[in-house]
């Protein structure tokens, strides 16, 4: 299936004085199927180098000469590798010499075009004896399937590049909002994991992608033994398991187990983090850009890794069909999708974060779903089903921060009123577009 991302490795691939790419993101979210087949026809050929599958790789790195790596490279696996190959070394993270010898790729052989990924590569890149090669590598972040990329793979690519043309002037039609919703409900089901999606395409069968679910699930269960070592796997596995449950929710760790040390579970924390399952939305006070700047990483929220995956462990897939998906686990669901969905549309070539805005001032608590920023302005976002005369968490960081605009996403169709503009939940991808109309901005 077509990623959104392609473009950036295809822009990366034409590049004369591109660097050597990594690639980072969780395990199975299409890393190496989108080196494979998206680049094979930029390049004469692709040599993968897979540290898991061919183990004795790891010698022909006991170099950081790159030309006599290349040399190695060719001899172990018997292959021709010319300045228009592309040296592709897979689970990379069985190899940290091989990611600090990506330095050496660009000051001495810079015309070998050069590219890594591995499931777990961020333990190796956070290891503390690790040197990482900076300023002479780039990096492109893979995400799960968007909404808008998962209406493109089942054949609903019409209808996504559709709604590039709504706006307030232009509304969209009853008729196609009732389908978007339908459609969602789907993809929250399903979520955006690449296999998952294409069992779904291929058999249109609700138990079969359940099981290719599952499958995923135990995958990253059975990571857990990879770095065990730091925190016991009970823990990360009380941890995964509390997650899809308490979405949107701030995390005590008592909540999670009030007979575990609180350090364990930080570090459990910590280590799912780095494997891409989860994601912590940390407080900030939103009084100034970078957010980053002004967070308190003593209070947080968690998002799991894909919604789909998310529903499967809480045991919410079967409730999505019938009822409201803005009442599901309390909004819950909504939420998880809607910082995904953010994600997916963020910049790939950095890490981006989700944030959150609280305040706790007595007779005067307030809380915002996220915090986002559009042309360095700050900008309040609720996941809301209500009305805007119940959105007094937005009011007051409206009136607080003096926020221009402010964001609600729901069920309802696009509107803006006092402020607020309600963008359907369908359409979190067109959010920039929508904000860029507004001439304040």
């Amino acid at each position: 299936m077509k990623r959104d991302i392609e473009k950036d490795f295809i822009k990366w691939a034409q590049n004369k004085n591109r660097m050597p790419l990594i690639i980072r993101g969780a395990r199975q979210v299409g890393k190496s199927y989108i080196v494979e087949n998206c680049l094979k026809n930029y390049f004469k050929n692709i040599i993968v180098c897979n540290f898991e599958f061919t183990p004795e790789l790891k010698n022909c790195f006991d170099t950081l000469d790159p030309i006599t790596i290349v040399n190695k490279i060719q001899l172990l696996l018997n292959v021709e590798i010319t300045k228009n190959s592309l040296l592709f070394l897979d689970e990379i993270q069985e190899c940290p010499q091989a990611i600090m010898s990506l330095r050496y790729f660009k000051e001495k052989l810079p015309e070998q075009a050069v590219i890594c990924a591995g499931s777990l590569l961020e333990f190796a890149m956070n290891n503390e004896n690790f040197s990482m090669p900076v300023g002479r590598v780039s990096f492109i972040y893979v995400q799960p399937l968007s909404f808008g990329e998962f209406l493109s793979a089942v054949g609903q690519d019409k209808l996504r590049q559709h709604l590039k043309k709504i706006s307030l002037d232009n509304p969209l039609e009853e008729m196609f909002h009732k389908k978007l919703i339908e459609l969602l409900k789907i993809y929250l089901v399903t979520g955006g994991m690449p296999a998952v999606v294409q069992e779904y395409i291929n058999t249109k069968n609700i138990n079969s992608v359940l099981k290719i679910q599952n499958y995923l699930l135990t995958t990253y269960r059975n990571d857990f033994g990879k770095y065990s070592k730091i925190s016991k796997r009970q823990h990360l596995e009380k941890v995964m398991n509390f997650v899809p449950r308490f979405i949107g929710q701030r995390v005590k760790y008592s909540t999670i187990d009030s007979d575990v040390r609180s350090e364990y579970l930080k570090e459990a924390i910590y280590l799912l983090s780095l494997a891409g399952i989860i994601k912590q939305i940390f407080s900030t006070a939103a009084s100034g850009l970078p957010l980053q700047s002004e967070i308190n990483d003593s209070k947080f929220k968690l998002n799991f890794l894909d919604v789909g995956l998310m529903q499967n462990v809480a045991g919410l897939s079967e409730e999505i069909v019938n009822r409201d998906i803005m009442q599901i686990n309390n909004g819950a669901v909504a939420e998880q999708f809607v910082g995904q969905e953010i994600l997916a549309y963020s910049d790939p070539n950095r890490e981006n974060n989700l944030y959150f805005w609280g305040r706790e001032k007595k007779g005067s608590m307030a809380e915002v779903d996220f915090v986002t920023t559009y042309n360095a302005n700050i900008i309040p976002v609720e996941v809301k089903s209500g009305t805007t005369g119940s959105l007094k968490s937005l009011k007051l960081f409206m009136e607080e921060k003096k926020a221009k605009i402010a964001l609600r996403f729901c069920m309802q169709e696009l509107s803006f009123y006092d402020g607020i503009l309600s963008i359907p939940l369908y359409m979190v991808s067109e959010t920039d577009r929508l904000l860029s109309l507004f001439k304040f901005f």
